[in-house]
């Protein structure tokens, strides 16, 4: 039954009222509300200019809020999806063409397939994804060729050029280009497992404990701390394991060296090359990381905002928390919004400690 709402100000009160006035998506289904002047019904997220409290009435569903006399808003359409399920419905379907197709479709071909224009469908496709639907494209090519190319996969039976072409690329030398961001290595040494993949590394101390340092042909592509040395040498191991670990030599030690003075100076900065490896869109988040001066932190909302994708803040800060380069890509600079500190994968002891050193630098 519909809640009548007096003129006496108790609505305001009404924890729905919050609701709708914050247009706060996640009420949208638990209730409906009505307004008594235009006899209008709408979701709590209605973009709809907030109506006076007073005319206000709140229903249990659209059956009520119709049986009250009220017709729905053609604006939020609450008798059917909300703007945002429908949204992420067409994005979705363009993500299911994207993979199953064997070349990756046209920004126009995807933007007519969901009936939107090509700029409207990419704000949205990045909006929602965090990517662009070409990113998105990349990314699933390239998981299809480290399917291809697996050891031991029926797959891998055919040639490295069977598996270029049948994971969508119309040419071999647009492949070996993006090679090093898809694999990390050449195809035949990925298509052998990894094997022939060296990382050397070493075990130093620094003043937030143990740190390990582990660096490829092509630069740093580890930095780990925590407590425990041979905890560190683990989670090594998991993170690469088709690699061959080489304890490192006195020359290694002085990269060792180098690091765990950066740790200690950030603001001075790390002169050695990084190996950057992750999905298309943990690379953006890590590359705003590294974009955010030494004493200056920021929020989840503020890093989804920075990369264009104001409604990923779930996965950035799935993102920070998947980076293997501590400091290096400086994590630890973002904050919650109230100003706490959270979600830092080696401690906020040592995440205090960092951000009170680079604010006295």
């Amino acid at each position: 039954m519909a809640a009548m709402i007096d003129p006496s100000g108790a609505v305001l009160q009404d924890p729905r009222w919050q609701g709708v006035a914050a247009r706060d998506g996640s009420a949208d289904g638990q209730f409906w509300y009505s307004v008594t002047t235009t006899r209008i019904y709408c979701r709590p997220s209605c973009p709809s200019r907030l109506p006076n409290p007073q005319h206000v009435r709140f229903h249990a569903s659209p059956a009520e809020a119709e049986a009250a006399g009220c017709r729905a808003c053609r604006r939020c359409n609450p008798c059917g999806l909300s703007v945002g399920a429908a949204n992420a419905t067409l994005i979705a379907k363009a993500c299911r063409l994207i993979d199953a197709a064997d070349t990756p479709p046209s920004l126009a071909a995807l933007a007519q397939s969901v009936e939107l224009s090509p700029s409207h469908f990419h704000r949205l496709f990045k909006s929602l994804t965090g990517i662009t639907p070409r990113a998105y494209a990349a990314a699933r090519r390239a998981a299809r060729v480290r399917r291809l190319l697996g050891a031991g996969t029926a797959a891998a039976a055919g040639t490295v050029t069977q598996a270029i072409y049948a994971a969508g690329f119309n040419s071999s030398g647009r492949f070996y280009a993006a090679t090093g961001d898809m694999l990390g290595m050449t195809p035949s040494r990925y298509r052998a497992g990894g094997a022939a993949e060296v990382l050397h590394f070493a075990v130093g101390q620094c003043s937030l404990g143990a740190i390990l340092v582990a660096a490829s042909a092509t630069g740093v592509a580890a930095i780990l701390i925590g407590d425990d040395p041979q905890a560190l040498i683990r989670d090594l191991q998991d993170r690469f394991t088709r690699a061959t670990l080489i304890g490192g030599d006195a020359d290694f030690e002085a990269k060792v060296a180098q690091v765990v003075g950066f740790v200690e100076a950030p603001r001075l900065g790390l002169e050695l090359p990084l190996d950057v490896r992750g999905t298309a869109f943990q690379r953006r988040v890590w590359q705003a990381l590294r974009d955010i001066p030494a004493g200056t932190t920021v929020t989840y909302s503020d890093l989804a905002g920075r990369i264009g994708a104001p409604t990923a803040v779930r996965a950035v800060a799935g993102a920070c928390a998947a980076n293997a380069l501590a400091v290096a890509i400086p994590c630890h600079r973002v904050i919650r919004h109230d100003g706490r500190l959270a979600g830092y994968r080696w401690g906020i002891a040592r995440k205090r400690v960092l951000l009170a050193r680079e604010a006295q630098d």
